[in-house]
């Protein structure tokens, strides 16, 4: 009989409302003001006309396994209504709700045609054909009041990427409409983005009277009483954009060829190489509406340069913060940049090196912050070298609150180039795109910028003092030494009795199989792709249990993330603890409709908190608050027994296009992988649960994901796309890597023993195990991707284990066969699947599953990508 660790009561938990506090308490600060000519905060709730899609209809987060199904959703309309605030537009808002309830049962209508049609399940479909929202009606009529509010709501989810149209990435035309006759017969009119994903904001700009734009984000299950918070003042936004935001699509460097954009979504060519974001932008000097790093508040700072110190080992900066306001409290970013001089490489304008967020400083109040990061970050990768190189010449040092407002603080003597990391290249192009070149371009300048450049502190570089470090690639593994004593158990290796190897010899080859593939039966298993867990209904999947009974060796859980846990919020088992009635998690997050409960059977309860999408949390700048939203679902981890949380997404904001950009966290690899790493320590804090960083790698469209060929320049793959996986395991050592469905130049990503055994174990250490995404090694063309036509076919189980990837999910018998009988055939060594078995295991035993588990970062000696003081 199954174990259920959900509640047996429906009743709200302590836990539910102290979670919920705490995201309210923490999410204020993500937000970002992009306008503001000092009409926010309001001076007092009262009476308000309010409009927009989102106001009743607020998004918390994205759909798909990214969602997170909590036991309510405060709107903007409920926030704004516990605030105090009068709303008059009951009846605007009634009629969007008919406007959208008519297209949306249109939409189900469709979806159910197309099902029946094509023989799958509706959320098959419902992954590639996106409801389009509807534009709204048009406002006619001016309320009672000075005071006027339109909330702008946009959702994406996984399986689709958004278009350059109206009512997506565009403005629908009743919205600019609208929000033009607020600005005009208003005397305040504040726009809220709800949104995870950017949208155009040129017209928006060219609206006289439109006094604020806040970026509200996807703020998690508290959004209303979030926003609410922040209109009024009672909640601070201190925010920073992590995306550049482009006077037009066309600016994008991706925006042509990217996914659907070309009509190909079989192969996707990086032409933009490593210009994305504000690398292109600054190099390429284009401007943009608003810049990498920016973002208002509610008073002012002052920031002021006291050192710069560097070496062979680090650059730190120290600079002063002021609160230059005279009303408000805030928090600043201080931003520091390098520029590095152009060798036989050619270089972005300006990077990233470091960042550090101020505390919350009131009027007058100042701070010191430190911000020091390694001189070897600042190396780029030589293909020709097969290494990352500090090339000689000059570092400028730039210090601003943004990408746009840095100035040179100092200047950096190297004399000779120096090879930071000495390796081989591992992705070899097999359709090299012809990458962009800033040769014959003039950069984005700034007056001023010759002189200080001329008048910055000179510091020489030791170039001997600068160690390189040489990589050791491994070899295939042997087969262990077969331990021929009696049965071992978890027990025995805990004791020391014996070593984990030694059980791993004893096991058959079946066994291992099993044991490197989940417990669900592929896709014709009772149950939905992505809901396959026996133990907490809802969650992605399980471990084996085969060698619990004759080895104590437990099975482990394993969840969907970013934003929460995803599971089954109400199910009901039967006498004998067989599930009767549930909900598939991916249709119906809610899942409300009443379950009648059999003699003797029992209901259970899993509500989760929704904290903000990971796009929203980078906006802190404040790894502080991350790892404290971390913290948050590392509780609920421990309260339903899950192990690994299949979070947090890391890819790249290559393009704003991406249906599952909420997910992940910026356009920059360092805020990425510092975000990612500062949640994980969140989790991980907690014993004997971790996380599972995806999508290894380049995973950055939603269309045809899973088939995808990504065409990528070694030195983009590492300085962009892997950078930030990179960074998350050397400081933060995630217990599990989550392989990516697409592949990278002809191979798939679960096939690359170049991407996750030679980069992620032999170049940075990485020590858990690897698991595919759900459904990698299987044919999944017919549920997913039945609407394309595929160039492309899907990974093997045998290639997953020759490249290192230990865990097959959620798992099939044809899985489980193909590696039995390819040890037989002598094509997949019984080292190999020996040491992908080891490794899972190895977790297993250190899962909460045990009672002596311990967090699992404990035992690693982790660094820093950034370190940051404050005085």
């Amino acid at each position: 009989m199954a174990t259920f660790y959900a509640s047996k009561t429906g009743e709200v938990s302590a836990r539910e409302k102290e979670h919920s506090a705490l995201v309210r308490e923490l999410a204020g600060e993500c937000m970002t003001l992009l306008e503001n000519d000092g009409t926010l905060p309001l001076a007092g709730a009262g009476k308000v006309a309010v409009y927009g899609n989102g106001v009743r209809h607020t998004v918390k987060g994205g759909t798909g396994s990214g969602d997170v199904n909590t036991r309510t959703v405060v709107t903007i309309e409920q926030g704004l209504k516990e605030a105090g605030f009068e709303i008059l537009t009951g009846k605007w808002l009634d009629e969007y709700d008919k406007v959208l309830a008519d297209a949306q049962a249109a939409y189900q209508a469709e979806l159910a045609k197309k099902a029946e049609e094509l023989h799958v399940p509706i959320f098959a479909v419902m992954f590639s054909e996106v409801f389009a929202q509807p534009d709204v009606p048009v406002i006619t009529e001016k309320e009672d009041t000075d005071t006027a509010i339109y909330v702008l709501s946009r959702n994406s989810g996984e399986g689709a990427d958004r278009y350059n149209r109206a009512c997506d990435y565009l403005l629908g035309e009743n919205e600019l409409a609208d929000i033009a006759y607020l600005a005009e017969h208003y005397e305040k009119t504040v726009l809220i983005l709800n949104i995870a994903n950017l949208v155009d904001t040129t017209e928006l700009k060219k609206i006289k009277g439109l006094n604020a734009i806040l970026l509200a984000g996807q703020a998690g299950n508290a959004t209303g009483n979030i926003v609410a918070d922040v209109v009024l003042g009672k909640s601070i936004p201190s925010g920073k954009l992590t995306d550049t935001w482009a006077a037009s699509y066309e600016d994008y460097p991706s925006s042509k060829n990217f996914s659907h954009n070309n009509g190909d979504t079989n192969d996707e060519y990086y032409s933009d190489g490593i210009y994305v974001g504000y690398r292109y932008f600054d190099t390429f000097n284009v401007t943009p509406n608003y810049c990498f790093g920016y973002g208002k508040g509610y008073t002012d700072f002052e920031t002021e340069v006291r050192d710069v110190e560097a070496d062979a080992k680090n650059v730190t900066v120290t600079a002063s913060v002021k609160n230059i306001g005279d009303t408000f409290a805030g928090k600043e970013v201080v931003q520091v940049y390098y520029s590095a001089p152009d060798g036989t490489i050619e270089k972005p304008y300006q990077e990233l090196g470091g960042f550090g967020k101020s505390d919350l400083l009131s009027p007058g109040e100042s701070q010191t912050i430190t911000i020091s990061f390694p001189t070897k970050s600042m190396a780029s990768y030589d293909e020709k070298k097969a290494a990352w190189v500090l090339e000689a010449g000059t570092y400028y040092i730039r210090v601003g609150n943004s990408s746009r407002t840095t100035k040179v603080a100092a200047a950096l003597k190297l004399k000779e180039t120096v090879v930071t990391v000495q390796g081989k290249n591992l992705f070899p192009a097999d359709d090299a795109p012809q990458e962009l070149s800033k040769a014959g371009v003039t950069p984005y300048s700034y007056e001023g910028e010759a002189e200080e450049k001329a008048a910055a502190k000179q510091i020489d570089i030791c170039s001997k003092c600068i160690k390189t470090e040489t990589v050791v690639y491994s070899e295939t593994p042997e087969a262990f030494p077969a331990y021929e004593g009696e049965k071992l158990t978890a027990a025995d290796v805990k004791s020391g009795k014996a070593t984990l190897k030694d059980l791993v010899s004893q096991l058959t080859v079946e066994e291992m199989a099993a044991v490197c593939n989940g417990t669900a039966d592929g896709l014709g298993q009772e149950g939905f792709i992505g809901s396959s867990s026996d133990m907490a209904p809802g969650a992605a999947g399980d471990t084996t249990s085969i060698l619990l009974e004759d080895r104590g060796i437990y099975n482990t859980i394993l969840a969907d993330g970013p934003a929460g846990l995803r599971l089954i919020p109400h199910f009901v088992v039967d006498a004998d603890g067989k599930m009767v009635s549930s909900g598939n998690p991916l249709e119906d997050a809610f899942n409300k409709n009443e379950i009648e409960v059999p003699e003797g059977g029992t209901e259970y309860f899993q509500y989760c908190t929704a904290i903000p999408v990971a796009a929203l949390l980078a906006q802190s700048w404040n790894m502080d608050l991350i790892r404290k939203c971390g913290d948050i679902v590392g509780k609920e981890m421990e309260e339903f027994h899950i192990s690994v949380w299949l979070a947090p997404g890391m890819n790249i904001h290559r393009n704003p296009l991406c249906g599952r950009n909420f997910e992940y966290y910026s356009e920059d690899p360092l805020v990425a992988g510092m975000c990612a790493a500062a949640d994980t320590r969140g989790i991980q804090s907690h014993a004997g649960i971790g996380t599972s960083i995806k999508h290894f790698a380049a995973n950055n469209q939603e269309d045809n994901r899973m088939y995808v060929n990504e065409h990528i320049s070694e030195r983009a793959m590492r300085e962009i796309y892997l950078k930030g996986f990179e960074i998350a395991v050397k400081t933060a050592q995630p217990m599990t890597i989550m392989s990516s469905y697409n592949l990278v130049n002809g191979v798939h990503t679960a096939n690359s023993h170049d991407l996750l055994t030679a980069a992620a174990r032999d170049e940075w250490g990485f020590a858990g195990y690897v698991m595919t995404d759900w459904g990698t090694s299987e044919d999944m063309s017919g549920l997913f991707a039945y609407k394309y036509n595929l160039k492309y076919g899907h990974s093997t189980s045998r290639e997953c284990v020759l490249a290192g990837n230990d865990l097959q999910m959620p798992g099939q018998q044809g899985n489980r066969q193909e590696i039995v009988a390819s040890v037989a055939d002598g094509t997949l060594p019984l080292g190999q699947l020996q040491t992908c078995a080891y490794r899972i295991l190895n977790v297993v035993l250190q899962s909460l599953a045990y009672d002596d588990c311990k967090p699992y970062g404990d035992q690693f000696d982790l660094e820093e990508a950034v370190t940051v003081t404050k005085a």
